[in-house]
């Protein structure tokens, strides 16, 4: 059995982070000791370890929520695991795209400084520019 802190200190994972977890669903209610003290089980450690690697992954609690729910069974299709991790996969490749455009528009203004003074500069002026980086996307 671990305590909040310790399993907090196994994981990496924040106390208040655990807890928000449980208030989800996402995490089981634990037991709770004579004191009144959440006491954490093994399984508990492996969900708190399922649910951060899959939130380092960019999956939201939702997902997470439904990837939880196949595990729980196991004659469920691996499909149903994959067609949630390809939504993930695609988000990712958008917002990759978006950082990339990004850096393209963040090099030519930065290309763009000449001058010497603010009253002059082009990063300022193409900043100002109404919706600047959504025409050149």
């Amino acid at each position: 059995m671990f305590s909040i802190g310790s399993l907090s200190k196994k994981t990496g994972v924040k106390i208040p982070t655990i807890r928000y977890y449980e208030d989800a669903g996402l995490l089981d209610a634990p037991e709770r000791s004579a004191g009144n003290q959440r006491c954490y089980t093994s399984s508990a450690l492996e969900r708190l370890a399922f649910i951060k690697n899959a939130r380092e992954l960019g999956l939201s609690l939702d997902a997470i929520s439904s990837l939880i729910e196949l595990s729980a069974q196991p004659m469920s299709k691996c499909a149903d695991a994959d067609k949630i991790v390809q939504q993930q996969l695609h988000d990712t490749k958008r917002k990759i795209a978006r950082l990339k455009r990004l850096e393209r528009e963040l090099s030519r203004m930065s290309k763009s400084c000449n001058s010497d003074k603010v009253a002059n500069c082009a990063i300022i002026e193409s900043l100002s520019e109404p919706l600047a980086l959504q025409a050149r996307d």
